[in-house]
């Protein structure tokens, strides 16, 4: 059985993370986390959840990580984490993205955004209600 695969939209910034998202939800896949990865693709990560901080001993690249709220809202980040690290606790954090370095940077993301994680069929989905919302604002404003 395949795996459930994410994307990551950050909402304030109308942009995508990422495409392909994998979801660390069980004691071992958080633990393994992404040691015995040679790389992370440009649209790849890995969403801990729950977690308040990660680790990079055995990862072999660095990553950038965003830390996120109940209601994935970002409260915390660090652009390029380097290896064998032990990142940061955030005791308000629910889940942290660990993403392919400069993610955070070309999206612009910012503490504050706030993200939407779903899987591609409900994304799809949520960015069609927001296109109408939006467009029902504009018609009564103009």
């Amino acid at each position: 059985m395949e795996k459930q695969k994410y994307c990551v939209y950050n909402q304030t910034h109308e942009c995508f993370l990422s495409l392909n998202i994998m979801r660390a939800d069980t004691s071992f896949a958080r633990l393994r986390g992404l040691i015995g990865r040679l790389r992370l693709k440009y649209d790849e990560g890995l969403w801990m959840v729950p977690s308040s901080g990660v680790h990079t001993i055995g990862v072999l690249f660095p990553l950038d990580l965003i830390y996120l709220d109940e209601n994935y809202r970002v409260i915390h980040f660090v652009e390029f984490f380097r290896t064998f690290r032990i990142a940061p606790l955030r005791a308000q954090a629910a889940s942290v993205l660990q993403l392919p370095i400069h993610t955070i940077y070309s999206s612009q993301t910012q503490l504050g955004d706030q993200l939407i994680i779903c899987p591609p069929e409900e994304m799809e989905s949520r960015l069609n209600q927001q296109a109408a919302y939006r467009h029902d604002r504009e018609e009564k404003a103009g």
